[in-house]
């Protein structure tokens, strides 16, 4: 079969070839070429190869550390939807979703591990594909412009952001806002490996200030119209711990059958996948624990104070790595290889930064109950600031030893 497709795209290339009719679209079929095999051409003059490990493999292994999220995207989305319609009589909505259920004979029992991940996944894929169709398009274009290939970045990217998303987001959104990803916050900087954001967190962010109702509130994350349900994340913002308690116990937020964004609820999926990109050596492990340390220490501190029973400021520090996209963002987002930071001091002060000002903004700001995304972008920016006074140190330090 592999000998069968590399004939075939040997045989297609010379229509791409500079010149021919098809030579504007070359890299769509270079990125076609370049997912199935390794590039043959070599390096031209002397190179140094650190190890077997390229961009394209690194980007795999990624994808890879993602699979739990994603499984658990769909069960837990489909789990959600499913028990708020058993409460209803098990009677499905109306919609284009559930008349392709019915066709298919998924089911609605929340007891039924197949049924939850079918629902879950009419849910999820959608999202997925207008991500890839409409962000992978732009990929496109720009590297036809500019006369590049097309970067494997884009496949991780394209998974990382209907993973943040609430389930029952309008697909219309999912396309404006991973089109402010690639084109505001990549391509206009010169694409992969220049972005000083991250471009799925860029694209959350853009739906989080442009289109607030389908991105927050009550409403959006159960997969059932009219329903209204809060995050335990939202409940301990106006109800603090007690209200926390009433809604799920610490081990249901660990596993992730809780309400939120498809991808974030798991912190256990999120272990499995922080196990594969740590023994791997593509994640920082200074990145990582210096965001759990500055969270711990942050979140203890304010524990501490005790200020109100109400309020975030009763929710222990355990509590906040199972809550919200805590977990998430720090095994996938924070230790971006491009906007993170560089050097090894530089990484511990980026974690830490990162894991005080999301537990400042959970707790101080009422406004924010969820603070990953904006403590991480925000981490995004300074990074380059720490690695440069981690530099200049480095060099001082040395010119008083050589003096």
């Amino acid at each position: 079969m592999m000998r069968l497709l590399r004939k075939l795209l040997d045989g297609m290339g010379p229509w791409f070839a500079p010149g021919r009719r098809l030579h504007l679209l070359y890299p769509v079929y270079e990125v076609v070429d370049s997912f199935f095999y390794t590039p043959g051409e070599p390096n031209d003059g002397t190179c140094h190869v650190r190890d077997a490990l390229d961009y394209k493999r690194l980007m795999s292994v990624v994808l890879v550390a993602l699979m739990p999220c994603v499984l658990m995207a769909m069960y837990n989305t489909g789990l959600q939807a499913n028990r708020v319609l058993q409460s209803r009589g098990g009677v499905p909505p109306e919609g284009w979703r559930y008349q392709i259920l019915d066709r298919v004979g998924a089911g609605y029992d929340p007891a039924d591990f197949w049924a939850n991940v079918t629902h879950g996944a009419a849910y999820f894929l959608p999202a997925y594909a207008v991500t890839m169709v409409v962000g992978l398009s732009w990929e496109i274009l720009f590297a036809i412009l500019r006369k590049h290939e097309v970067n494997e970045g884009f496949f991780v990217t394209g998974l990382l952001f209907p993973l943040t998303l609430p389930p029952a987001i309008p697909l219309w959104q999912v396309a404006a806002g991973i089109s402010f990803g690639v084109v505001f916050a990549k391509e206009m900087f010169g694409g992969t490996g220049r972005n000083f954001l991250n471009p799925a967190l860029a694209a959350r962010a853009f739906l989080f200030f442009a289109y607030p109702a389908a991105i927050s509130g009550n409403e959006v994350w159960v997969a059932v119209d009219g329903f209204s349900g809060a995050t335990p994340l939202s409940a301990a913002a106006t109800g603090g711990m007690s209200a926390v308690a009433a809604q799920t116990t610490w081990l249901d937020a660990f596993i992730g059958t809780i309400p939120g964004s498809m991808g974030e609820t798991s912190a256990a999926a999120c272990l499995l996948g922080a196990a594969v990109l740590l023994a791997t050596g593509i994640a920082s492990h200074r990145i990582m624990t210096g965001m759990l340390l500055g969270a711990m220490g942050a979140a203890a501190c304010l524990y501490g104070l005790g200020t109100a029973a109400d309020s975030m400021y009763s929710l222990p520090p355990h509590w906040h790595l199972v809550l919200g996209g805590f977990a998430f963002g720090l095994v996938f987002m924070a230790t971006d290889p491009v906007t993170a930071a560089m050097t090894s001091l530089g990484q511990w002060l980026y974690g830490l930064t990162i894991g005080v000002l999301v537990i400042l903004i959970r707790v101080v700001n009422p406004a924010f109950p969820e603070g990953t995304m904006l403590a991480i972008l925000f981490g995004n920016i300074t990074a380059p600031l720490f690695d440069y006074y981690v530099v200049r140190a480095h060099v001082r330090r040395r010119k008083l030893r050589h003096a």
